[in-house]
Order: C-alpha cells, then structure tokens, then sequence
C-alpha cells in the first residue's frame, strides 16, 4: 500500500514553530510585517511618518507625526483589547491550523494555560476569521465536482449505501491546476442527492 501523499505533507513542527515564533518581538515583527508590508501608513491622515511609543501593558505603538493617532499591530485583528501576549496567540493559531480533527477549547485551555472562557473565546475568533477569509474566495477556471458522504456506520443498523444512518452528504468542488493538482477546496453539506 503507497503512502498517501496528502497526509504526509510537509508541515511546521513545534520546535520550527517556536524558533519562529517563541518571542513577543518574533511575534510582534512577523504581525508589523503582514499587516503593513510596505510601511506604517495612518489610518486618519494617511502620514506615513510616525514615532514609536509604548502603552501601559508595554505594547509597542505608532503615533502619527501630524494627526497624533496611535495605532498597535493589533488594532483591527482578533486580537485587538487582548490583554493575552502575542505569543499565545500565535500558539493558538498554530494549534488550530495544525491539528487534523482540530482542537477541543478545552484542549486549548490545557495547551495554552488560559481558563476554558478564554480558551473558548480565542478559537472562536480566530475560526471566525478565518471562515470571512475564506469567504472571499471564488473557484475559478479547471473545478472538479463530485458528491459525497461523510460518516460510517451506526453500529447495530443494518442499512447501507446512499441512505445510511449517520451520514451527511455534501459536494465537494476542488479547483485544479492544468496539471491537475488540487489547489483550492470547498465543501458544502446538502439535505440529500
């Protein structure tokens, strides 16, 4: 039996991640570097000039040079009025995206060491985010349709195929490349075929 390619995809280890990411300053560039990745531009005045200045909690801010308007790398993200480091955010990010099966809020809890209500609240922003993400994007050009279901058998139920106990249906559309490699999925339930 060949193994399948798609489950033995390369992926960021813990330790790759934490080299990457295991500081508030690693945390905090990398957020600067995606949000304005051609410079800091006002929100209010459009100035480009700017000082830097720190909060009480020791978060780093730009003050425009004209207009006086304060910004951090946080304000308009998930993470805006956070009182929780940049650092267990990007875990949280991590742990999500990482996981298969996805990750419990409890296990969140555990991993991140933050009570259930946070824990909670963090997945759910950050879920939230990235399903308005993914809202943006169309499939476009070579799309393979085919239907399926996801579920197996109820145990003791003797009833098979199409009409199976819990099972859900749902068609799948994936965007291919010329070559036939996939690029871009969408799954979307149905009530039946």
């Amino acid at each position: 039996m060949s193994i399948n390619a798609i489950q033995f995809q390369r992926g960021l280890s813990l330790p790759q991640f934490q080299a990457l990411y295991g500081s508030e300053q690693q945390c905090e560039r990398a957020l600067v570097a995606a949000r304005w990745p051609h410079g800091w531009q006002c929100a209010h005045c459009g100035c480009k000039r700017f000082f830097h200045t720190r909060n009480g909690t020791g978060r780093l801010l730009w003050e425009c040079f004209i207009c006086g308007y304060q910004s951090s790398c946080i304000v308009g993200t998930v993470m805006e009025h956070t009182h929780l480091s940049l650092r267990l955010w990007f875990l949280a990010m991590y742990l999500l995206t990482q996981n298969k099966n996805a990750i419990s809020a409890l296990a969140l809890k555990r991993q991140l060491g933050v009570s259930y209500k946070t824990a909670w609240l963090m997945k759910h922003k950050l879920m939230q985010a990235m399903a308005q993400r993914d809202e943006r994007y169309r499939l476009q050009g070579r799309v393979e349709i085919d239907d399926a279901y996801l579920g197996g058998e109820r145990a003791g139920h003797i009833n098979g195929g199409r009409r199976a106990a819990n099972k859900t249906a749902f068609v799948a559309a994936v965007q291919t490349s010329a070559d036939g490699r996939p690029l871009y999925m969408r799954l979307t339930p149905v009530a039946d075929f």
